[in-house]
């Protein structure tokens, strides 16, 4: 419990501080999986963006899916892991609070975390060898991980993207079975930086500005099919 409050204050601490996101920002950038950076208001507006037309309604339809209560399976992850689900970007959190989310949640798609835990010098490594550790029921999270992941046959399928994507980050990701439709056309802005960073990029930098996307704007619309195609890696 020590632990996750302190990453929870780890967590808190880096909002509102850019000269902490802002050299992730630029690594990403050199790293070939952005190519280009929102301010930090324009970043703000587009994980709300991020939250209210994917995140949560797409996993809202999964868990209905499975027959599991949307609220209650919330409360358990905050439980688990408070920090790992108060930063949509990800850009605020340190690379295990990173790290838990993905193991502890079927994800849309992986590819968007494990680019970045890119910006960490061990983040894949790390990635990689917790995964194999809740496999093997090493990690001292296993039991509350396993508990809490809405699918028995994720990890395998987490581990085995970690190394493709580590020998080629064009990898195929591995998809959640309710991608279809409108959370197709949302998980290709969302599923990845490059377009995600791309459709912040388009967000209002003013505050009337901001309040005005958020009050009038009331469903999804999506990048054109050429801005969400990745560049290619260094």
């Amino acid at each position: 419990m020590a632990t996750k409050f302190r990453r929870l204050l780890e967590t808190a601490a880096q909002f509102g501080r850019e000269e902490h996101v802002r050299p992730r920002l630029e690594r990403l950038r050199r790293r070939g999986h952005i190519d280009v950076i929102p301010t930090r208001r324009q970043r703000a507006v587009g994980a709300l963006d991020m939250m209210r037309f994917f995140i949560v309604p797409c996993a809202q339809d999964y868990y209905d899916s499975k027959g599991i209560n949307f609220r209650f399976h919330s409360m358990l992850r905050l439980l688990d892991d408070p920090a790992s689900v108060v930063d949509p970007t990800g850009l605020n959190s340190t690379r295990d609070t990173i790290i838990g989310h993905v193991m502890q949640v079927v994800h849309a798609n992986p590819h968007y975390d494990l680019q970045l835990l890119d910006t960490f010098e061990d983040g894949l490594d790390e990635m990689e060898g917790q995964v194999i550790a809740v496999l093997e029921g090493t990690h001292p999270r296993t039991q509350s991980i396993r508990s809490i992941v809405e699918d028995p046959d994720y990890h395998p399928r987490l581990l085995e993207y970690i190394r493709a994507y580590r020998a080629d980050p064009h990898a195929r990701p591995p998809l959640r079975e309710n991608i279809t439709g409108a959370f197709a056309d949302a998980e290709r802005t969302f599923g990845n930086l490059h377009a995600a960073m791309r459709y912040f990029a388009t967000m209002p930098t003013s505050v009337p500005g901001a309040v005005h996307h958020l009050m009038t704007v009331h469903r999804f619309v999506p990048l054109p099919s050429e801005a969400v195609i990745e560049p290619a890696a260094e």
